[in-house]
This record gives structure tokens, sequence and C-alpha cells, in this order.
């Protein structure tokens, strides 16, 4: 094959990988927006604001599946090599993280239309907002690092995990004193830590797309296990 024909395959390949990278950090920033939103919503018990978390998941849903369709268009057309093709199927793997991110802000908005005025929401939703940030950010790092081929942010990301497995173990342990303390606690507080429970899927996802890039970046996975803490650790 011509030099120039080689070159013209390479340049349309950067350029197809280019727009699909600029949807998946499009879908990154929509799936952060939801579960910032989401633990928003909670803190102040908006119904309001859950019922609009809830209507945004389709519009990530949507895009999800535009990006996975874009992706195996991508490969038909341009037939990539084999480390070209390692990117396209890390975007197509991080993009379905990022949806299943999205099901689990559109599900801390459902648990919060649920909980009633009585729930032990102060205290703990601002915990709970503190730990949902933490994962957006872990989002946003893990996510440019994936692009990026940043392998030193990805392994920043990978070790921030345990942080939030931290987190939610201190709530858990919180949380079931609360229920200890009356029947009538029992069931927003279960609603609480099933919350609570969604938002560190989230992290864990996040966790995932990093060890993605870290394997778009050295060319292998990480071969320890990612660190956990208290009862993740033990379970």
């Amino acid at each position: 094959m011509p030099d120039t024909d080689q070159q013209h395959i390479l340049g349309a390949f950067d350029r197809d990988m280019t727009a699909l990278q600029a949807h998946f950090l499009q879908l990154s920033g929509l799936t952060e927006h939801a579960l910032t939103e989401a633990a928003l919503a909670l803190e102040t018990l908006d119904a309001q604001a859950a019922d609009r978390v809830i209507a945004a998941d389709s519009a990530i849903d949507d895009l999800e599946e535009f990006i996975q369709t874009e992706a195996a268009s991508l490969i038909a057309r341009r037939a990539p090599t084999a480390s070209d093709l390692r990117r396209v199927l890390a975007v197509m793997r991080a993009a379905h993280s990022l949806e299943r991110v999205g099901d689990y802000a559109k599900n801390v908005a459902k648990r919060t239309r649920v909980l009633p005025p009585s729930a032990p929401v102060e205290g703990h939703a601002g915990t709970i907002r503190r730990m949902s940030s933490l994962v957006v950010r872990m989002l946003d790092e893990a996510t440019r690092a994936l692009v990026q081929k940043d392998a030193r942010l990805a392994e920043s990301v990978r070790k921030r995990d345990v942080d939030i497995d931290q987190i939610y173990n201190t709530l858990f342990r919180s949380l079931f004193t609360y229920m200890m303390e009356s029947p009538g606690n029992i069931g927003p507080s279960m609603h609480l830590h099933f919350i609570a429970k969604n938002i560190e899927r989230a992290g864990d996802h996040a966790t995932a797309i990093a060890e993605q890039a870290l394997y778009l970046a050295t060319g292998t996975l990480p071969s320890a296990p990612r660190p956990k803490a208290g009862i993740e650790a033990e379970g």
C-alpha cells in the first residue's frame, strides 16, 4: 500500500477517534452532573430535583448507545491496528461504566423521592454528598486519563477507591447504630444505606475506567487487586 494511502487511512482513523472521544467526554460530564444533582436533591429532600435526575437518565442512555454504535462502525470502516483497536475497545467499555453510573444516580434520586420527612438526612446526607463529590472527581480524572493515556493520573484515581470505601463503611456503621435506636428508623436508614451503596458502586466504575486507562498507557492491567477497606475488604 502506498505511503500516501496509509497516511490517509491513519488520518481518517484519528479524526474519527477524536470525535468518539469527544462524545465519551460528553457522556462523562452528563453522568458527573447526574451524580452531583442526585446528592444535592437528597440533602434538601427536593423531589423536583430528584425527578429531573430521573428524567435526564434517558439522555445518558441514548449517548452511550450512540458511542457503542459509532465505535463498532469505526472498527468496521477503518480496520484499526492492534493498538488503535485497544483504544476503541477501551472507550466502549468505559462508556458502559459511565452508563451504569448514570443508573446509580437515578437510583439515588428514586430513593430520595420516597424518603419521609423524618428520615435521618441531616448529617448523613452531608457525608453522602462528600462521597459523591469524591466519586465525581474520580470519574472526571479517570476519563481524562483514558483519553490522554495518562498512567500516573489513572493510578492516582485507582488508589483513591479505598477512600470511598472508608466513607461508606463509616456511614454504614452510623446508620446501623441509628436503626438500633428505634424500629421506626429502620426504613429510612435502609434507604440511605442503599443510596450510599449506589455511590460506592459508582466509585468502583470510576476505578474500572482508570484501570482501562492504565492498560492503554502501559499495555498491562494492574497485577495487584485494588485496595479495599473495612467492610468491603471483609466481604
